[in-house]
């Protein structure tokens, strides 16, 4: 039997709200939330955590995906690697400086991409955009 899940895009302006969004969908019965963290919201999707057991069948149905696209695209993208980089003992900054300057002349990934990548990289789930 497949899961459905929603993603109520319309709820999502940025990455503070899109794990709002996230933990409202897939952790409703759990009594902790997920932080803004891309590693997270992997294994989250691995099934050891919310409301996605184990490798089970699910789809992700994503609505106001277009609006999305743009809301986590290239300028959200870029702010997210400039508060990294100011964080040099926390994170690899010569990592981060390769990847904003990829994205800024068109071949980098954005949040949007990477979160886009993470999903397809879960054989048990279906992404639906709507």
């Amino acid at each position: 039997m497949r899961k459905t899940f929603f993603v109520d895009g319309s709820l999502i302006h940025d990455i503070p709200t899109l794990y709002d969004e996230i933990n409202r969908v897939f952790m409703v019965s759990e009594n902790w939330k997920l932080g803004p963290s891309l590693d997270a919201f992997n294994d989250m999707l691995y099934g050891g955590y919310g409301a996605i057991k184990g490798d089970e069948p699910v789809d992700l149905i994503w609505l106001n995906f277009e609006q999305n696209k743009k809301a986590l695209g290239i300028d959200t993208t870029r702010t997210w690697y400039l508060e990294k980089l100011k964080s040099p003992s926390v994170f690899n900054s010569e990592l981060f400086m390769h990847k904003l300057e990829a994205l800024e002349n068109g071949t980098g990934q954005t949040y949007f991409d990477i979160l886009l990548e993470i999903i397809s990289g879960h054989r048990n789930i279906t992404l639906i955009p709507r």
